[in-house]
């Protein structure tokens, strides 16, 4: 079961958005209330929500959903209490099932208002399905929901497998799953970042050439326990205009995730990730993928990890959630390079504590509080607290 939804900016200093865990469990689940009709052999079914979130931010504002570079570090000022009132998150679907030779034709149009970073409509699924292939945009294939604590903020739990979605295309049977998906966007662009200058830098997308990445999963349920181990191989490319010279590095990354039912109303998740060069495949990662020295003329990829832990509690008409999530960057070798990396987020946590409910078919109200904090390779330290509100009505 998932809140939110959210997308992933590749860069250091970037923020990070994609999606909503409630919408695991609500924004695909919602089908089963959904409009539906049949033209011809198709069965056409329309879905989706509408949700207010009333957010109100203690400290720093933090975003339309929890953007921990905007954490103001201890030796920071500015003005504290922020309050936000958006429906954003409100969303539209469109699912067809069509029955052809060998099995029936899947297909999966969606959009929501995260688009521009809050208010216009974006696109989120499109994609079809048939006989074990799977083509367009969907979750990656790194990343999948065992771990996941729901939520009600859009960003989500940090520090598991991305939870994403990207161009690709995938071949599944049973619980094995394989994709080749689009490189540079959730593998995290690489970092330029010359010997004693700036803050790192993003080269212009022509200058990086990526093979498609590679992503594997398996999946199963044991008793009560359910699992899946994840990987993803990619490598990265950039090319130096001013030296001629055309550098790449190999990135790789592997990913754990569990769902233990404890009892019909206790459950508790968990997931860790390592990587070195996985970028984005770590959620919410504060690394880039890789840096590039000029001085060296050479691409190194940074190591990452991350993990998360939480419980959820089935209490009267709802369940409480309280969850954990790390991500951190080793930005050691970039700065024994002299790489100018102080400001850089170098560990970022949260931590939520959240009750929803609904006493009524299709309506959910969700009661959130979270504590955020970060740190960064030159030692700064900030954290934050944010409170929300939602109130969802489903289609």
């Amino acid at each position: 079961m998932r809140f939110k939804d959210t997308f992933v900016r590749p860069l250091v200093t970037s923020s990070i958005s994609t999606f909503s865990l409630t919408a695991m469990a609500l924004g695909i689940a919602c089908t089963a209330a959904a409009v539906e009709t049949t033209i011809k052999d198709t069965t056409l079914t329309l879905y989706g929500y509408g949700k207010l979130d009333l957010i109100y931010d203690v400290d720093a504002d933090l975003g339309n959903l929890i953007t921990h570079s905007n954490i103001r570090l201890d030796d920071q000022q500015g003005p504290d209490g922020h309050t936000r009132i958006q429906a954003i998150e409100s969303r539209l679907g469109i699912t067809t099932v069509t029955p052809v030779t060998g099995g029936s034709l899947k297909t999966v149009l969606e959009g929501d208002f995260y688009g521009s970073g809050g208010g216009v409509f974006r696109l989120r699924h499109a994609y079809g399905e048939w006989n074990g292939i799977l083509a367009g945009q969907t979750w990656s294939n790194f990343g999948n929901f065992l771990g996941t604590t729901p939520t009600l903020d859009f960003l989500g739990q940090i520090g598991q497998p991305v939870i994403a979605r990207q161009a690709q295309l995938r071949y599944t049977t049973g619980g094995f799953s394989v994709a080749l998906e689009a490189p540079g966007t959730l593998g995290g662009a690489t970092a330029v970042m010359p010997v004693g200058g700036p803050d790192p830098v993003t080269p212009d997308a022509d200058s990086q050439k990526d093979l498609p990445d590679i992503t594997v999963q398996f999946k199963t349920t044991v008793d009560m326990l359910s699992f899946a181990i994840s990987g993803v191989a990619r490598q990265i490319s950039v090319y130096d205009d001013d030296s001629d010279n055309e550098e790449s590095a190999f990135g790789y990354g592997v990913g754990l995730a569990a769902k233990l039912t404890l009892t019909d109303r206790l459950r508790v998740q968990s997931s860790l990730v390592y990587g070195d060069g996985i970028g984005g495949y770590l959620y919410a990662s504060p690394g880039a993928s890789a840096y590039y020295d000029p001085a060296n003329e050479s691409v190194e990829t940074i190591e990452a990890m991350g993990g998360t832990l939480g419980v959820s509690l089935d209490v009267g008409p709802g369940s409480i959630n309280l969850g954990y999530g790390i991500a951190t960057a080793d930005w050691d070798e970039a700065e024994d390079a002299g790489l100018a990396v102080a400001g850089s987020d170098e560990t970022r946590q949260s931590f939520f504590l959240n009750y929803s409910w609904s006493t009524v078919s299709n309506v959910l109200y969700g009661l959130e509080a979270g504590h955020h904090s970060r740190e960064t390779v030159g030692g700064g330290e900030g954290d934050a607290i944010r409170l929300q509100a939602m109130a969802k009505y489903s289609f």
